[in-house]
């Protein structure tokens, strides 16, 4: 289980700075590199497009409820969940409990109103069993808000396993009621992302000072959204479906009333 891989790499608009804090000093092609990488953080070049996104989705479900922050990592989300317990595979600040998503005995069943998952479920290698235990420990009517990668590379190797479409979410989760699942961009934001990540995960020709291409290309490739006016899910069948490549979900769904936990085999 991966600790809030987005919020974890970048938790504000320094990550070149970050890239080039093991660059050796009194190297001039080393100094140029951190003050023009530092210039475009500054810019705001670099900072992740889903980001702010994110937290946005999770903001509007803020929530005095209990709450089960899965995954918690350093809590990035905290403040919006004051009744919540932390979990996480690795101890930290903001985890209360370190433990499996994959087993969640720790906790009673309809223990919790709310499980926050964002950012965790690509990192699970058997999602089913964690929807499962999730949805034992939810009270009826409880909500589940999810956040997780469609197009997107590997990160947080190796621990990085799925990709998840509206549709296999949709199957995955059908033992809850989905009240909302929201595109986290559109298609040509997604490849303005596919550069950021180029940016930030590779060297170009050997050089963090010449990824800035990426960045900018990124900054560019949004500007031209507008152009895409219709998207099929099919080469073959023009059904329009929404936008054909987003970044990922944002998924918000409830664990029907009346519904009890299935007995235990």
């Amino acid at each position: 289980m991966s600790m809030e891989p987005l919020a974890r790499e970048q938790a504000n608009n320094t990550y070149c700075l970050f890239l080039t804090a093991n660059l050796k000093p009194g190297n001039m092609a080393n100094a140029l590199t951190r003050k023009v990488l530092a210039l475009t953080d500054l810019l705001g070049v670099t900072s992740q497009i889903p980001q702010p996104r994110v937290r946005d989705f999770v903001s509007r479900n803020a929530t005095e409820a209990t709450t089960l922050d899965l995954g918690c990592g350093a809590g990035p989300y905290a403040d919006y969940f004051p009744h919540r317990i932390g979990f996480d595979v690795q101890p930290g600040p903001a985890v209360h409990i370190v433990g499996d998503a994959h087993d969640l005995g720790t906790f009673e069943d309809e223990q919790f109103e709310c499980v926050l998952c964002s950012e965790v479920l690509e990192h699970l290698h058997t999602p089913t069993r964690a929807i499962d235990e999730i949805h034992r420990v939810l009270k009826p009517g409880g909500r589940l808000i999810l956040t997780t990668r469609f197009i997107f590379p590997i990160h947080e190797a190796p621990g990085d396993y799925y990709r998840y479409t509206k549709y296999g979410l949709r199957h995955l989760l059908q033992c809850f009621e989905i009240l909302e699942i929201e595109e986290e961009s559109n298609t040509l934001e997604a490849v303005a992302v596919l550069y950021q990540r180029i940016g930030f995960q590779c060297r170009t020709l050997g050089s963090l000072l010449l990824n800035i291409v990426w960045f900018v290309a990124a900054r560019i490739t949004q500007l031209f959204s507008f152009v895409i006016t219709r998207e099929y899910g099919s080469k073959w069948i023009g059904v329009e479906d929404g936008h054909i490549m987003t970044t990922g979900y944002y998924v918000l769904c409830e664990k029907p009333i009346g519904e009890p936990n299935a007995p235990e085999a």
